[in-house]
């Protein structure tokens, strides 16, 4: 793996050295710092059973923002060299498939980080401001950020297959914006038809992304859903490496 760290840190450069993650992570930033901030002032109007972190996760408008992230930072991994005509000389150079397909996803990850790490300054910010010492609950905030690596690392490896598969950006990018809100909107199944307690009951809510950040943000920090996510990614970036592979015999 010694050209691992040479890739990683070339991918990195890339993302960095274009305008493109800069753009996205101040959008990111600005849209969900209003929304901390009207979350706020609907606290401070109404009471809230639940937490500032539980109810600043649980926003659809959050969730919408979030999800656009990862056709924006994962459409040109592959999908770009293939349309340079690049990843042919990538695949034959003594470098391992392996290796490419992870460097590129894990500086990706690490991007997608960087871009939501500025949100969970928010709390500390606002404790800080406001002196409430009780502002939000240390498990609450962990169990959140715990949950959005989770489902980035999940998200991320979706994209990165989605750009492996085409050699067209914008096919990649909607493949998956679409199959990442599918597997969104699972959670939401089972409150139509769907018996509460039955087996598609269980199984729907173990493969849904809001009843994990429901927990997550309650501070209930539980191994199933880091199971789910580590397991299916991995599942993810091991069909991305067959596809490259069996490209790799190809030219």
């Amino acid at each position: 793996m010694r050209t691992f760290p040479i890739l990683f840190q070339k991918e990195l450069r890339s993302f960095f050295l274009s305008p493109l993650a800069w753009i996205v992570m101040a959008l990111f930033t600005f849209l969900n710092g209003w929304l901390f901030a009207s979350m706020v002032n609907v606290m401070r109007l109404r009471v809230s059973p639940r937490s500032l972190v539980y109810n600043l996760f649980d926003s659809g408008w959050f969730w919408m923002g979030f999800f656009i992230l990862f056709p924006l930072i994962t459409m040109r991994l592959f999908a770009e060299e293939k349309k340079m005509g690049t990843i042919e000389g990538l695949l034959t150079a003594p470098v391992r498939t392996s290796e490419v397909v992870l460097a590129k996803y894990l500086a990706t990850l690490v991007v997608y980080l960087i871009i939501v790490a500025p949100v969970f300054f928010f709390f500390p910010l606002f404790q800080w401001i406001t002196g409430e010492q009780a502002a939000f609950q240390s498990g609450a905030f962990w169990g959140s950020a715990l949950g959005l690596g989770l489902i980035g690392m999940f998200h991320v490896a979706i994209g990165t297959l989605a750009s492996a598969v085409t050699a067209n950006q914008l096919i990649a990018a909607m493949l998956t914006f679409v199959f990442v809100m599918l597997h969104y909107f699972l959670g939401f199944m089972e409150r139509f038809g769907l018996v509460t307690g039955s087996t598609w009951s269980e199984t729907l809510t173990y493969f849904s992304t809001i009843e994990h950040m429901h927990s997550l943000s309650e501070g209930l920090i539980d191994s199933r859903p880091i199971v789910y996510y580590v397991s299916f990614s991995i599942v993810l970036i091991a069909i991305t490496h067959h596809v490259l592979e069996s490209r790799k015999w190809r030219t």
